[in-house]
């Protein structure tokens, strides 16, 4: 049997989240109320931090919160935050809360994604725009909304602005992966970076949303063509790792036209 591996020393993790938020000891020592000699000390190996000082770092380096647990860990000390499956008895209030959400967003499609952009809930205008996928494999569960978005065999075909919305889906999750270093989200984005596209035509966002303030999505569907504009919503103060990384994706109408495709849809 292989053995595990070892997780890092926390000394390391945190100068990893402090370089990845490009904060200088001297900086985050400040913000943190901790001398630079300690936190070098910590960063180095030569002291260990105390469970109210990880917590302390992690809130000033912005760190998601299934980090802050791995943090602790690695420093010796319990999980902080409660870890449950949506699907958790727990949890029933969270998955009221999000079904209520996700419901009221009608005639306007909207679905919730976790961390790596698998979809755990949709509401009812979703499914008509899903209808005719080529590819039927990309809508067994997880279903995963970027490659569903961007493969060949996915949304991508009916997408009337698609390298716009491809550098908008694209850019996001460059950002993301910045943020985190998450390596499934890194695996994801040099998936769909390595997938063809269709030749590129005249961009399309400019025209349809004045000042170019906004990337909207027009997609082609069985009512007509729908120029959507996105948003995302997600929980605010949220103690609990799960619904910390879910996210809310709503889909508004952009003119007249759309809004009454939608409620027709």
């Amino acid at each position: 049997m292989q053995a595990p591996t070892p997780s890092p020393p926390i000394g390391m993790l945190l100068r990893e989240w402090r370089q990845r938020r490009r904060r200088s000891q001297l900086d985050l020592a400040l913000d943190a109320e901790v001398s630079t000699r300690h936190l070098s000390y910590v960063e180095s190996g030569r002291a260990s931090p105390s469970r109210e000082m990880v917590l302390r770092l992690a809130d000033q380096l912005d760190v998601p919160l299934r980090a802050r647990n791995a943090l602790l860990l690695a420093a010796g000390y319990a999980p902080a935050y409660r870890d449950a499956a949506l699907a958790d008895p727990a949890m029933a209030g969270a998955r009221q809360a999000l079904e209520m959400i996700l419901a009221a967003q009608a005639p306007n499609p909207a679905l919730a994604v976790d961390r790596h952009w698998q979809i755990v809930a949709t509401n009812a205008a979703v499914a008509p725009l899903l209808a005719g996928i080529a590819e039927p494999s990309l809508l067994a569960p997880p279903v995963n909304a970027m490659r569903l978005s961007l493969h060949p065999g996915g949304l991508a075909p009916r997408i009337g602005n698609f390298h716009e919305w491809r550098s908008h889906l694209l850019e996001r999750l460059r950002r993301q992966v910045d943020a985190g270093g998450d390596p499934v989200l890194a695996a994801l984005l040099a998936e769909l970076q390595a997938m063809p596209a269709p030749p590129r035509t005249a961009p399309t966002t400019p025209a349809l949303v004045p000042g170019g303030v906004v990337v909207p999505l027009v997609l082609e569907s069985a009512a007509g063509r729908l120029t959507l504009l996105s948003t995302t919503t997600v929980f605010g103060n949220p103690a609990e790792v799960t619904l910390s990384e879910l996210a809310i994706e709503s889909f508004y109408p952009a003119d007249a036209e759309t809004a009454a495709r939608l409620r027709s849809i």
